[in-house]
């Protein structure tokens, strides 16, 4: 049987199971999981269109550590995304120019490489173009194409890396280029070796009993149906409050997430599923962020999307599950960034 259709039935399966909790009971959990799901890779995946080299992912670790490219030369990637910090900023919603509030909780930014597409709604296909979106927006780091060009057409040694990294190009130093080389960075935050790549990989004695039983429940009651693949979720776009919609605190009513995107009817607070490697550590948690607590976040989602109110044994083992999605954290050194000129512009706050 073809893997994405057998994905497909035991996903269906799951759902129908609701709380009777009797998939995979009579089978190994392992090998079911192994149908479900993919470990994460150690090496990062080859992007199409803009393949790596050491000297492009040296120039992207610059520029996503640089705060210089925003209008107050205050705001960086790494400000709303912070590798220290599981990829995000434990903010509700992440503060921007001019102590602006975004109007969603940013997403990690660990394994995003692995989602369908970036952004709660999807709007943009690629970490390319999502990087061009919180530069250029007014509530973020407010500047524009033309200020970023400026400002690294003023820096020599900048100017030097564009041209190491993109060789033979006429004018290397633009807006897409720096994108592409930020792109290539960010494919490199990857999470291998969680306990649960190494259950995936065969070790049984990778998830404790409790983890284990966290596993299954996740699989029976359904979560793993928004919730699967290498990312455990980001594959795919999902209303959020499919019985019973959140109370408005945590899904504002105004937020019609990619129906702004698509303006079709049927996308009507429909969202991208996030990824939840790395859950543990990157509360809060929901588009709106005001949930700080996972067992919580899990109580909700049972209620809001299957109307089953889980008991606390279950919680706790579905939470403790998702700690096996924590693994090795990346290690970064921040880099050295190259000095301003006369001519760079001056920060505007």
């Amino acid at each position: 049987m073809d893997k994405r259709l057998l994905t497909s039935l035991v996903c269906t399966l799951a759902l129908v199971a609701g709380t009777t909790g009797q998939v995979f009971a009579a089978e190994d959990l392992l090998a079911g999981a192994k149908a479900l799901f993919k470990p994460v890779p150690v090496k990062p995946p080859e992007l199409k269109g803009n393949p790596a080299s050491p000297v492009k992912i040296e120039l992207g670790a610059k520029l996503y550590f640089d705060p210089r490219l925003s209008k107050s030369q205050l705001i960086s990637c790494n400000t709303c995304h912070n590798v220290g910090l599981g990829g995000a900023d434990l903010q509700e919603t992440s503060t921007g120019h001019g102590w602006q509030k975004g109007p969603r909780n940013a997403p990690t930014v660990l394994n995003s490489v692995y989602n369908i597409a970036q952004f709660w709604d999807g709007r943009a296909k690629d970490l390319a173009e999502q990087a061009k979106g919180p530069v250029q927006a007014s509530v973020e780091m407010n500047a524009t194409p033309e200020l970023v060009l400026k400002t690294l057409n003023s820096i020599p040694e900048y100017v030097q890396a564009f041209k190491n990294a993109y060789p033979g190009q006429k004018d290397p130093v633009s807006f897409d280029n720096m994108a592409k080389a930020i792109e290539v960075y960010e494919a490199t935050l990857i999470t291998p070796d969680a306990p649960f790549d190494r259950f995936l990989k065969g070790d049984r004695k990778a998830l404790n009993s409790k983890e284990a039983s966290g596993l299954k429940l996740f699989i029976d009651k359904g979560c793993v149906a928004c919730h699967g693949g290498v990312n455990v979720g980001g594959a795919g776009y999902y209303p959020f409050g499919v019985v019973a919609k959140p109370a408005e605190k945590i899904m504002p009513r105004g937020d019609k997430g990619r129906f702004a995107v698509t303006n079709t009817s049927g996308d009507e607070y429909v969202f991208r599923s996030p990824s939840l490697r790395n859950v543990a550590i990157t509360a809060p948690y929901f588009h709106s962020g005001v949930v700080w607590s996972l067992k919580e976040a899990v109580s909700i989602m049972g209620s809001s999307q299957f109307g089953i109110q889980l008991s606390n044994d279950e919680t706790d083992a579905i939470t403790a599950f998702l700690g096996t999605l924590t693994g090795k954290q990346p290690t970064v050194a921040y880099p050295l960034l190259p000095p301003s000129t006369d001519t760079t512009p001056r920060p505007v706050l």
